[in-house]
């Protein structure tokens, strides 16, 4: 069973992120923006059963819980605690997907672009994304639009559209000048 080592604020008031001593998954990441999402996931359907609960995302060590804003953040942590420490760690489950950073279409572009964008993202974005709690999903890119989806604690922050979408696109840009960056 995990212990929570830490309970972080995220950038995101309306998400906190919890740092768990021992891993819930094995480099699996998780992402979830609703309980129907999470219906073959038992951890994360516990969480999705409190009040509040709009989002959960997950991956290794670390657990992500976005509310709604309509409950007080000390009287949900209390909430969520428990399911949280009493977790088993979770294997691979039928729904799981590799296209967590990317949907399949964008694995399978043979658009060079993309793949340099896919790397760039991967070394220079999604590791400060999953310290601030969140990730981020290619969904793909059309003629010179990268359309992305964030997610966890990301999802809902609203930073995330403004500041993090515009260096996501200055970074792309060094890639291809012509291309713009889009959040669905």
């Amino acid at each position: 069973m995990p212990k929570i080592a830490e309970i972080e604020r995220t950038p995101n008031p309306n998400a906190m992120r919890f740092v768990l001593k021992d891993p819930i998954s094995q480099g699996i990441t998780r992402s979830y923006e609703n309980a129907e999402q999470a219906a073959k996931d038992p951890f994360a359907s516990l969480l999705f059963e409190i009040e509040s609960v709009i989002s959960v995302y997950y991956v290794d060590n670390y657990v992500t819980v976005t509310q709604d804003g309509s409950s007080d953040w000390n009287e949900l942590l209390r909430k969520l605690a428990p399911p949280i420490r009493e977790a088993e760690p979770v294997g691979m489950l039928e729904s799981d997907s590799d296209e967590v950073n990317a949907s399949k279409e964008a694995m399978e572009s043979d658009d060079p672009r993309l793949k340099q964008i896919n790397q760039m993202l991967d070394e220079q974005v999604r590791p400060y994304l999953l310290a601030d709690g969140g990730g981020l999903k290619v969904i793909g890119l059309v003629d010179n639009t990268l359309k992305v989806h964030y997610q966890g604690a990301c999802g809902t922050c609203p930073t995330a559209t403004s500041g993090t979408l515009y260096a996501i696109e200055s970074m792309v840009r060094r890639i291809d000048p012509e291309i713009v960056v889009q959040s669905v």
